[in-house]
C-alpha cells in the first residue's frame, strides 16, 4: 500500500529531473506489482509451504529493500535540490515540494516495511 502511495505521490508532480524520478516510478510500480502478484500465490495457497517459495520470499523482500532504498536516497536529493528549482512556478514548486516530502517519507517507510518483512522471512525460511 506504502509503495502504491509512493508511486502515486510521485506521479501526481512534475516529474523533473526525470533520471531519479524515473527510477523512483518504476521501483515503485514493479514492486508494487510483484508484491501485489506475491500476496495472490501466498493468500491463493499456491506456495503450499515448499522450501523454494521461502528462499524466494526472503530473496525478493531483499531485493525490494534494496531498490527502494536506492530510489528513496535520489527521490530526498532531489526532493531538497527543488526549493531552488526555476522551471516551475513558486506555488506549484511548494505544492510540489511538499508532495516530494510526503513521498519521501513514504518510500523510507516501505523501504523499512520490506526490511522487516526480509528478516521475519528469513525467520520462517530458517523453519523449513
Amino acid at each position: 500500500i506504502f509503495g502504491g502511495l509512493v508511486w502515486i505521490l510521485v506521479a501526481s508532480t512534475h516529474v523533473e529531473p526525470e533520471n531519479p524520478q524515473g527510477w523512483v516510478m518504476f521501483v515503485s510500480v514493479f514492486c508494487f506489482v510483484m508484491t501485489s502478484l506475491w500476496l495472490i500465490i501466498f493468500v491463493s495457497g499456491a506456495h503450499k509451504n515448499k522450501g523454494g517459495f521461502a528462499t524466494a520470499d526472503v530473496v525478493y523482500h531483499l531485493l525490494a529493500a534494496l531498490f527502494y532504498l536506492s530510489a528513496s536516497v535520489p527521490l530526498a536529493t532531489v526532493t531538497l535540490d527543488m526549493k531552488n528549482s526555476t522551471t516551475v512556478s513558486i506555488v506549484d514548486r511548494f505544492r510540489y515540494y511538499q508532495i516530494d516530502i510526503a513521498a519521501v517519507v513514504f518510500s523510507y517507510i516501505t523501504t523499512l516495511f520490506y526490511f522487516v518483512h526480509c528478516i521475519l522471512s528469513a525467520f520462517r525460511w530458517k523453519s523449513f
